[in-house]
């Protein structure tokens, strides 16, 4: 149990006080975010470590040649974007289980829960593997040249081992997130990334494998990041790791609904950008406004992997204090969070408009597509506000447990509303990639509107009552709570 943080605050160590003062509320946003921020930063330099082994292979392969590197982006950009977003969104229940569960006090059960988490994500590796085995009849589905999408089939054949490694990965990382230990994920995915450029320029190079080496590289870091995370689980957190347990195959299919409505939720959201990307294949003027956007997206995929570093953090923060019978705490943190990556979102946004005319520099030396990418920069510096927060509303949803809910939001905002409007503006409306961006951003906005009146209405003694229930019914103990006022 905590001890009191801030005199005047915490009256007692079981919760907050309502903040009545600007002396107080001060008070609460300071010590809400030291402790957001330690979570968060490891996290998203770990994220960013991962994006680089991306990056960085698509880099060595460019070197290659220009039809290599089409390939390989096309097979890591679509199928492994794919594959990415649906393990990682698997993985995600972990965040509600372990996070309120270390919060209740519960540590044993994390082990249990990772190892639960081991058996459902391999499973889901074999239900996932004929889109890597028929990659190529479905890059062509979509309209790419086959020659293109034969090569990418054929990378993505040979990146099969990495998907089997992130049923290990994401587990793992999770683990380690639900007690604060991130630390080591930023040093251990920092590594990862180093090797992986050293493996690369040695089995490109001197070896000459060419895209046999980049894969091999590729499939070795993935598994050399995943077994060192594993091995510190089981090294180093004697409290939540116990050894292996017939525990583990308990309650499978309410972990299995749980964790495909985690997926679900995650997957859509990825997808949701994928498909402006291939609307836009579409247009007239497509390898402009492919390109174009792809500078753009690659500006927006940096930011992402900051927010996606806080969206865990904020998980962590909800389900922890879920765990521990604080509802107040949960709103404090949660309103704190939200307010200050709104601020973040803004300063990109500026960042964006003050350098319009000149960040696409950075990618290409085309005059013309340079004036095309300062067209997108508006768009681009409403799309990182709109970033800043619904990643981390996300978050607060799966700290809480409502994947589920917010994966029907999802649908219908992007899908039902979102990418129809896009489409009328980008191809009846004639409006181009704008069209396109500024349709589905609107859903976008309708989205987090959504989950913002969903936090407003939150009852949060509720939300500790269902975690009280879900640590009973799954191996934990009831959580006391006193519940506080109403309003507050």
């Amino acid at each position: 149990m905590e001890t009191p943080l801030l005199s005047g605050v915490l009256s007692t160590p079981e919760d907050y006080e309502p903040v009545k003062t600007f002396k107080e509320a001060k008070s609460v946003f300071w010590v809400e975010s030291v402790k957001m921020w330690r979570i968060a930063a490891p996290i998203a330099f770990n994220m960013l470590c991962q994006y680089g082994i991306n990056s960085v292979t698509i880099i060595f392969v460019g070197h290659i040649g220009d039809f290599e590197l089409s390939a390989v982006s096309i097979s890591l950009s679509v199928i492994g974007i794919f594959t990415f977003g649906f393990m990682l969104g698997m993985g995600s229940a972990l965040e509600t289980l372990c996070g309120q569960a270390f919060g209740a006090g519960q540590v044993h059960m994390l082990g249990v829960y990772m190892q639960r988490s081991w058996i459902v994500l391999t499973a889901f590796c074999f239900v996932l593997l004929p889109v890597y085995l028929f990659a190529s009849p479905i890059l062509k589905l979509l309209g790419q040249k086959d020659s293109v999408a034969d090569l990418a089939g054929w990378f993505t054949i040979l990146t099969i081992p990495q998907l089997f490694s992130l049923a290990f990965n994401f587990p793992s990382s999770k683990f380690l997130q639900a007690q604060s230990k991130v630390g080591a994920l930023a040093w251990i995915g920092f590594v990862g990334l180093l090797m992986h450029i050293l493996m690369l320029w040695v089995f490109i190079y001197p070896l000459g494998w060419n895209l046999i080496g980049a894969a091999l590289a590729y499939n070795i870091t993935s598994w050399g990041v995943s077994i060192a995370q594993v091995v510190y689980c089981v090294g180093w957190c004697k409290d939540g790791w116990h050894g292996l347990t017939w525990a583990a195959f308990n309650e499978l299919w309410a972990f299995v609904r749980l964790s495909l409505a985690s997926a679900v939720m995650l997957c859509l959201e990825v997808w949701y950008m994928m498909s402006l990307i291939i609307l836009t294949g579409h247009l007239a003027d497509a390898v402009t406004a492919v390109d174009s956007l792809s500078i753009c997206m690659n500006f927006n995929g940096w930011e992402a992997m900051l927010f996606i570093g806080i969206n865990a953090a904020i998980s962590v923060r909800v389900s922890n204090e879920l765990g521990l019978g604080r509802p107040r705490a949960t709103k404090y943190a949660v309103i704190v969070t939200v307010s200050q990556c709104l601020v973040i979102g803004l300063f990109f946004m500026v960042v964006i408009m003050i350098t319009r005319d000149y960040f696409a520099v950075i990618f290409t030396n085309s005059t013309s597509l340079q004036k095309s990418v300062a067209k997108l920069a508006y768009i681009l510096g409403v799309t990182m506000v709109s970033n800043s927060v619904q990643p981390v509303i996300s978050g607060v949803a799966i700290g809480a447990g409502w994947q589920a809910l917010v994966a029907y939001i999802n649908v219908g905002c992007y899908y039902v509303f979102g990418l129809p409007l896009g489409y009328l503006l980008g191809y009846k409306a004639n409006l181009g990639v704008m069209g396109l961006w500024g349709g589905m951003l609107v859903g976008t906005f309708l989205q987090t509107l959504l989950l913002l009146y969903v936090l407003y209405k939150t009852n949060w003694n509720s939300e500790v009552e269902q975690t009280s229930e879900r640590m009973r019914k799954w191996g934990g103990q009831e959580i006391k709570v006193e519940k506080i006022e109403t309003g507050e």
